[in-house]
């Protein structure tokens, strides 16, 4: 199943209008976003888990990074409340799962598979600094090795945002809206870029709250995982 696999074109895709699909596990859902691969898939997912709802204990080879949009995840090294952002590296191994429900952005088989560090964080206590270099821009870095950046950014209201994809990018809507390419993007919307894309946001009246990922489309296209 290949799904937005052409990774040097933009995709937008608004998220919250698409329809919950059923995993193989009885009361986790998903909606895809882009996919190479069936259930052995390089992919980035929403994924709800109903309240009790768990999957069985599996290894994560090509490693599994997430961020807890609502609710609480959980799995055997503890609760993750909405906000909490992790990362399994390849070769871990969890049973996770969620007692009141959760949903969370995933992303599989996207790591240097070298890689052996876990990154636990709870953003709901680190605070946004601002970016000397961007007027009206707040950050929070979440994770960096060179090869990719992960953080959140926070917009001010009725602003200009210009963005460039150095190494290809993916934007999340966390809170807010703003518009790019003659499109609105709410709660839930997600956008990629190709490498050296440039573009610009203009930020909605209440202002925008973003997950972004920069510097990993930089190979293109991205390795299919062994099987998949």
């Amino acid at each position: 199943m290949d799904i937005n696999a052409d990774f040097g074109e933009r995709v937008a895709v608004h998220a919250a209008r698409l329809p919950w699909e059923a995993s193989p596990m009885p009361g986790v859902d998903r909606r895809m976003l882009d996919r190479l691969g069936d259930e052995v898939a390089r992919a980035t997912t929403i994924v709800r888990y109903a309240p009790g709802s768990s999957f069985s204990p599996h290894v994560h080879t090509g490693g599994e990074e997430f961020l807890v949009l609502d609710g609480v995840f959980q799995d055997e090294h503890g609760d993750f409340p909405a906000g909490s952002y992790i990362r399994n590296p390849p070769d871990s191994r969890h049973t996770p799962g969620s007692e009141p429900g959760c949903t969370i952005l995933v992303k599989l088989w996207q790591f240097d598979l070298k890689d052996r560090t876990h990154v636990r964080i709870d953003t709901n206590k680190m605070a946004f600094v601002p970016d000397a270099a961007r007027t009206g821009v707040e950050i929070m870095t979440l994770f960096n090795d060179g090869r990719e950046d992960v953080r959140l950014e926070k917009w001010a209201a009725n602003s200009t945002v210009a963005f460039e994809a150095m190494g290809g990018a993916e934007v999340f809507v966390l809170e807010g809206s703003f518009t790019e390419g003659g499109e609105t993007f709410e709660p839930y919307s997600w956008l990629r870029l190709p490498e050296g894309a440039r573009t610009s946001f203009n930020i909605g009246p209440d202002g925008v709250k973003v997950w972004i990922k920069t510097g990993h489309l930089a190979a293109h296209p991205p390795a299919r995982p062994p099987g998949a």
